[in-house]
């Protein structure tokens, strides 16, 4: 059961040089399955430490949230599949068009069922939005109601699955069924702070909801015993999966 517990525990790799995120990923791969590398990790040190963390036996969530015109992003998603990273997203605001483009040019370079071939997801609504911030950029519909809208043009493109805050994950499954993977940061442990997140849940309540994978850096990185939060991280997400 832990090891299942470690397949589904993501580590936010939120930091600023390639010799720290190497030091965190000798330090937790025996308890962390996947790496997310996201935005200011990847600018610094580019593919070079999507190769170290898969160089360590971990694998990689490219978390560069791709939204830009239908041809770039299918591209980029192509140069992800060359990485041969685990999981990589877009942003599902980006439209119908530019996820199935991206789907189309995944497809032909490492069709479904191959080894090769990763994760295909799409971001909804970020975990630090709420009602309030969509409202400030023009969209009067709640997080509730967008969320599985968002996730229901993300299934019909194609795409394998989401990244959502925890407390839509039920809204999702019930819009996009079982099969249908969903990705959740803002969970945050009962010892940990919820830092700038507002959307959070612990993760023992995120996996019995339905979340496939969950994303934590900070209740890791910031504890006294870095080693010692995963362990208990793991210990709660074993509780809540299936037996």
């Amino acid at each position: 059961m832990k090891q299942k517990a470690r397949e589904r525990l993501i580590f936010a790799l939120d930091v600023d040089s390639f010799e720290e995120a190497e030091k965190w990923v000798k330090l937790l791969h025996e308890k962390v399955g996947v790496f997310k590398v996201g935005k200011q990790l990847f600018t610094r040190c580019g593919p070079d430490v999507v190769r170290m963390v898969r160089a360590e036996g971990g694998d990689v969530f490219l978390d560069l949230k791709y939204h830009d015109i239908p041809n770039t992003v299918a591209k980029a998603g192509l140069e992800a599949c060359r990485l041969g990273v685990k999981m990589f997203n877009v942003h599902a605001l980006g439209g119908l068009e530019m996820m199935e483009r991206t789907v189309a040019e995944v497809d032909a370079f490492a069709p479904r069922g191959s080894a090769e071939r990763p994760l295909l997801l799409a971001v909804t609504i970020l975990t630090s939005s709420n009602d309030e911030t969509l409202r400030g950029i023009g969209i009067d519909r709640p997080v509730v109601e967008m969320v599985p809208r968002l996730a229901e043009l993300t299934k019909k493109a194609g795409f394998d699955g989401v990244v959502a805050s925890p407390r839509e994950v039920g809204l999702i499954r019930q819009a996009c069924g079982d099969d249908f993977a969903i990705v959740t940061p803002g969970v945050r442990p009962t010892f940990a702070s919820q830092d700038d997140q507002k959307r959070v849940t612990t993760p023992a309540d995120a996996i019995a909801a339905g979340a496939s994978y969950l994303v934590i850096g900070r209740p890791i990185s910031a504890a006294p015993d870095p080693v010692e939060a995963a362990e208990l991280i793991l210990d709660e997400i074993a509780t809540a999966l299936p037996t």
